[in-house]
């Protein structure tokens, strides 16, 4: 029999994960990130830029996690990054750069809470936030796209980075 949230004997933990969403305004991402937050223990997510809307589309995609994740909206994702900067967190970016380096190859430190920064598929994260990274991460693909699904990606990421600090 399959299980539900109900009957699963899964241990609810919190991660010191922040994730700040760059621009990221599809309702359905956005409902995705909320249902990924809450099943990797996120601490926060911060959506940022214009025009992000809690639609319908974006509640149908949740799963009502909106209810059960902190969440909070900022114009200025360059603003949030920096200030958690200056609070001591590890700023880590998931982009593919020039100078990026491999999620398999980093170790995340559990010493310091963690932002991690997600970009929209177009655009990614920007070259502000990307020059005071303390990290630059992408995930090695082996087909012909450069690109991955924001919400795939941060799956990727989060698994990984939780899975380091159990």
């Amino acid at each position: 029999m399959q299980l539900n949230h109900y009957n699963t004997k899964f241990k609810k933990q919190t991660f010191p994960i922040i994730i700040v969403s760059e621009n990221v305004s599809n309702a359905p991402n956005i409902g995705s990130l909320f249902r990924i937050c809450d099943a990797f223990g996120v601490e926060k997510l911060i959506l940022c830029g214009e025009n992000i809307a809690l639609n319908k589309k974006m509640t149908k995609t949740s799963r009502a996690t909106e209810k059960v994740v902190s969440y909070e909206f900022n114009a200025s994702a360059i603003d949030v990054v920096k200030s958690f900067k200056n609070k001591g967190y590890q700023i880590i970016s998931l982009e593919i750069t020039n100078k990026s380096n491999p999620l398999q190859a980093y170790q995340f430190s559990d010493k310091d809470p963690i932002v991690l920064v997600v970009g929209d598929e177009n655009f990614g994260v920007s070259e502000a936030i990307l020059s005071i990274s303390d990290e630059v991460i992408h995930i090695d693909m082996f087909g012909q796209n450069s690109s991955m699904n924001v919400v795939q990606a941060t799956n990727i990421i989060l698994y990984e980075i939780t899975k380091q600090l159990l």
